[in-house]
């Protein structure tokens, strides 16, 4: 069976576990907050024309503190629940949407993220396709023609990152799977086959045996800090040590896996954007900042002498070897002190990672952190209600 069949078929049999629901409604919740959270930010007027799937992907994504689907490196909630919510749906299609997004990824494979691909778009322009359609009532033959139609929108590279680029060219995706998916149910035709080829042009490797549980395999990492979940790691081991640092520091060494810096292409940050993709930056706010939110990334935050004093301190050892995902291996990190005391830290898994998840306590933290309305916003919040609520604070400046 060809694989844009293959996964289809997998999306209309699909019957959500209970555990499969917690994590759709964890998702909402979570994708709504970090929405919310950046009302005010400079990229609400440059969006605010765009369509709703895009417009609200976009805005979920510009503070970078949505969810990860770590095996594959793609934000899957912020694609696909917009693109859920801009058509109607609920938790099932949300679902099909994500799981088939960690399946494409999966296929698409770690040499894709390498090569400069931003997955989150590569495989988030089918996948919306599918949570769109589940939606909308379509059938294997129709969604299978859907992902189809979005292959031509499934772009987005990593020099977007630290720019307004990156977070609409995930809306892009988001809108290109309701677009297509809109055509399917109105007749359009197009040959499932096109997504088998997409996916070797672009160096994955197609596979139409794929397991068919949990949804979405491996879950999804909740962000604790407002910046790349490259950045999440680092971050949270110098957390557990800060309090041992004493004296002025001399020089920051970070030691890691090549790979897992690979969407940290700033080394020299200069705006707040930059900052939330620079691993000398996230030494510097780790220790500069009691937690580092969404103030720490500000352009005024990343400006300040003591900042840019510690990113010139910062050192980076990479480590040689084949990389899967963000969290392969260890970071370690020594800082040296004027007294030539040193502090080591080092770290495997930072919380809100799968296999570390996180604690409703810090979920609550999380969304009261996101505004001062939001937990209340979220108390209760259904699906038709998450649609409403993104109307409302985010409207169609054309309506």
């Amino acid at each position: 069976m060809a694989v844009a069949r293959a996964l289809a078929q997998w999306a209309r049999d699909l019957r959500p576990a209970p555990e499969d629901l917690a994590l759709a409604e964890r998702s909402l919740a979570d994708t709504v907050a970090v929405a919310l959270a950046a009302r005010t930010h400079p990229l609400r007027s440059v969006a605010a024309s765009l369509p709703e799937a895009a417009r609200w992907a976009a805005m979920a994504h510009v503070l970078d503190f949505d969810d990860l689907h770590t095996d594959t490196t793609a934000h899957i909630s912020v694609v696909t629940v917009p693109a859920v919510l801009a058509v109607g749906g609920d938790a099932r299609a949300y679902l099909a949407g994500a799981g088939v997004m960690a399946r494409l990824g999966a296929m698409l494979g770690w040499g894709h993220y390498a090569a400069g691909w931003h997955t989150t778009c590569t495989a988030g322009a089918p996948a919306a396709a599918v949570a769109a359609g589940i939606a909308l009532g379509l059938d294997v033959e129709q969604l299978a023609t859907a992902m189809a139609l979005a292959v031509p929108a499934a772009g987005g590279g990593q020099e977007a990152f630290g720019t307004h680029g990156k977070s609409l060219q995930v809306g892009f995706a988001a809108e290109a799977g309701v677009r297509a998916a809109r055509l399917a149910r109105a007749g359009a035709t197009a040959d499932p086959r096109a997504l088998e080829a997409w996916i070797r042009r672009v160096g994955g490797t197609p596979e139409a045996d794929f397991p068919a549980t949990p949804a979405v395999p491996g879950g999804l990492a909740v962000k604790l800090f407002p910046c790349c979940y490259a950045m999440q790691r680092p971050i949270a081991a110098l957390r557990e040590v800060r309090d041992r640092i004493r004296g002025d520091i001399t020089a920051v060494t970070v030691t890691t896996p090549a790979g897992t810096v690979q969407p940290l292409v700033h080394d020299r940050p200069v705006t707040g954007l930059e900052g939330k993709f620079s691993l000398p930056y996230a030494v510097a706010a780790a220790l500069l900042d009691d937690y580092p939110g969404f103030d720490s990334f500000t352009d005024a935050a990343v400006a300040r002498p003591e900042a840019q004093k510690l990113v010139g301190l910062v050192g980076v050892e990479l480590l040689p070897g084949e990389t899967r995902t963000l969290l392969d291996g260890r970071v370690e990190l020594r800082v040296g002190l004027t007294d030539g005391g040193e502090v080591y830290a080092e770290l495997e898994l930072p919380p809100g990672a799968p296999q570390r998840p996180v604690s409703e306590t810090e979920l609550r933290a999380k969304a009261a952190a996101c505004g001062t309305d939001v937990p209340a916003l979220l108390d209760g919040l259904t699906w038709t209600g998450a649609r409403e609520v993104l109307r409302e604070q985010f409207p169609d400046e054309e309506a």
